[in-house]
């Protein structure tokens, strides 16, 4: 999380965020205090307006307060379902159509959110069977068409779209209600970074979080040994056996990093977790590890 530096001398340039400097700088300062607002519309009113604050090029802002405040709310839970529904409506507008966001902040920052209103509907369904199909399908679309590999700078904080994106599959699978033809959707977009495309590294815990939800898909009875098997194969398929670029080019090195740290997560939680569930899962990721060039 971002931490706050709330001096007024940079308040004017984010005049457009909860509408004026002075609201921002109100808005920032209940934060000591968890964001507590007794006035139920108005909670509701201030959240819909922080949405357009997860495009903020300051991350004391987008992170420190729009996201931590919402988070908060959201899992109180002290927002109503209308509101929720709203922000589901507008957040999943924002990783659908990225706006004009050349700095790439808002798409990962919605993708966070919306895990967070995922969450809610784990805990206490209010979804619709097609607004949860439709998140799951804008969800799995989100990661695996996904090309921006930053995660964390010390100018613009943290975009970190893969493990935003992980998280919000996480949630779905964790939910009764997605369906197994939903969570091998789920799945698929998963092993559609893994590994990443191009020449990118994971560096910032993206194999840990992509895992999670696979982990959480398995443990509901998913796959079989022989199935989860094949789909581990699969990943160390896509090294491919051209022995000129094995330790020889950058890209082949990133592909093998990501599925190295990938199995590793799988095997590790699986058998951490001594949950028999999760048995198949981890024989088919240690026979895949044992395949890695």
């Amino acid at each position: 999380m971002a931490s706050l530096g709330l001096a007024t001398a940079w308040l004017p340039a984010h005049a457009t965020c909860l509408g004026d400097a002075d609201a921002l700088a109100a808005f920032a300062a209940t934060r000591s205090g968890g964001f507590e607002t007794p006035d139920d519309a108005r909670r509701n009113a201030t959240a819909l307006a922080l949405l357009e604050c997860l495009g903020d090029p300051d991350p004391a802002v987008r992170d420190g307060l729009a996201f931590e405040a919402l988070s908060a709310w959201l899992r109180a839970p002290a927002l109503d379902v209308q509101t929720q529904r709203a922000m589901l409506e507008r957040l999943s507008a924002m990783v659908r159509t990225p706006q004009d966001d050349s700095d790439g902040l808002r798409p990962p920052f919605a993708a966070l959110v919306l895990s967070e209103v995922a969450r809610t509907d784990r805990v206490a369904a209010w979804m619709t069977p097609d607004e949860r199909a439709a998140l799951v399908e804008l969800a799995a679309r989100y990661v695996e068409t996904l090309r921006d590999y930053r995660g964390f700078d010390a100018r613009d904080g943290w975009r970190h779209g893969v493990a935003h994106g992980a998280d919000l599959l996480m949630q779905l699978a964790l939910n009764p209600a997605v369906s197994p033809a939903q969570l091998e959707r789920i799945v698929a977009a998963v092993a559609a970074q893994v590994p990443p495309h191009g020449a990118a590294f994971y560096v910032f815990g993206e194999p840990q979080r992509l895992a999670r939800p696979v982990l959480f898909a398995a443990q509901r009875g998913l796959r079989d040994e022989a199935g989860w098997t094949a789909w581990c194969a699969e990943r160390v398929a896509t090294l491919g056996n051209d022995p000129a670029l094995a330790y020889r080019d950058t890209a082949w090195l990133a592909r093998r990093h990501a599925l190295l740290a990938f199995l590793q997560a799988l095997y590790v939680e699986s058998d951490a977790s001594g949950d028999p569930r999760l048995a198949p899962l981890r024989a088919g990721a240690l026979a895949a590890l044992g395949t890695l060039p």
